[in-house]
């Protein structure tokens, strides 16, 4: 009975860290169709985000949870930096055999294919990376530390807001509606729950996971943020406002990150 009270408690938090992601996107809704500064100014903000979220949420942690396992310094950074190419990687790949997207019709007329791909590639890095901090917070509820499990939750949830930012800015500079873009943030962020309640319940399994997890996300968004997202904002009539956006958006998740870590 005890077992299951933690296993509810951790998949609650998850998901309540989660939601958080549709709180932040929220300002959207203030914002009508993008200018193209505009549309610079979100994605630098989306690509500053992502960067800092990398090493200050899921590389730096993904060294202390796998020294924290046993490992020594060395083994826990080179288990992470292999973890990190693998995400690299596995994004390259994705994004050479993923069929044109304006084909498919998934995104608003007139804009072209690459521009398309770069942004739902960069939804997709997101995504993944809620994935191994939803099963931060399982697993902190399921090793029975309910203190940890609440700080790390809260932290986690605050977190999550510029990155609902992120997606939603992201997707309206598509010209997505304003829905759409919401849509996908809160979607992006329930694959939280689903990690959490696999962490909570098996915490055995999901532990030595999480260093792996923190850094193949940590460089499946490095590679977006460096290979796409970067070039296309700079490509454009304005690159200053995709730099002031990436400014604003790695010291605010950094300061997010190292005063809630």
């Amino acid at each position: 009975m005890i077992a299951d009270s933690i296993v509810l408690t951790g998949f609650v938090a998850s998901l309540l860290a989660g939601l958080a992601t549709v709180v932040g996107a929220l300002p959207i809704l203030s914002i009508g169709r993008p200018t193209e500064a505009q549309q610079n100014l979100m994605l630098g903000f989306a690509a500053g985000v992502m960067l800092a979220a990398s090493f200050f949420s899921l590389i730096i942690p993904g060294i202390e949870q796998a020294e924290a396992q046993g490992a020594s310094r060395w083994v826990a950074s080179a288990t992470v930096v292999v973890a990190i190419l693998i995400g690299g990687a596995f994004l390259a790949q994705l994004n050479a055999i993923v069929p044109p997207l304006d084909r498919l019709g998934l995104g608003p007329e007139a804009i072209a294919d690459v521009r398309l791909r770069r942004i739902w590639l960069f939804v997709a890095a997101i995504t993944l990376h809620n994935f191994p901090e939803g099963l931060a917070v399982g697993v902190s509820f399921g090793g029975g530390d309910m203190a940890a499990g609440t700080a790390t939750a809260l932290g986690i949830g605050l977190q999550n807001m510029p990155e609902g930012l992120a997606v939603a800015g992201s997707l309206a500079s598509l010209g997505y509606s304003r829905r759409t873009a919401i849509g996908a943030a809160l979607a992006s962020g329930m694959v939280e729950p689903v990690a959490g309640l696999f962490g909570a319940a098996v915490v055995s399994i999901a532990l030595p996971l999480l260093p792996w997890g923190l850094g193949f996300a940590a460089g499946a968004m490095i590679w977006v943020v460096a290979s796409e997202i970067i070039p296309d904002t700079h490509s454009r009539v304005d690159g200053r406002k995709a730099t002031t956006g990436l400014m604003v958006g790695l010291v605010a998740m950094l300061f997010l990150d190292t005063t809630l870590g």
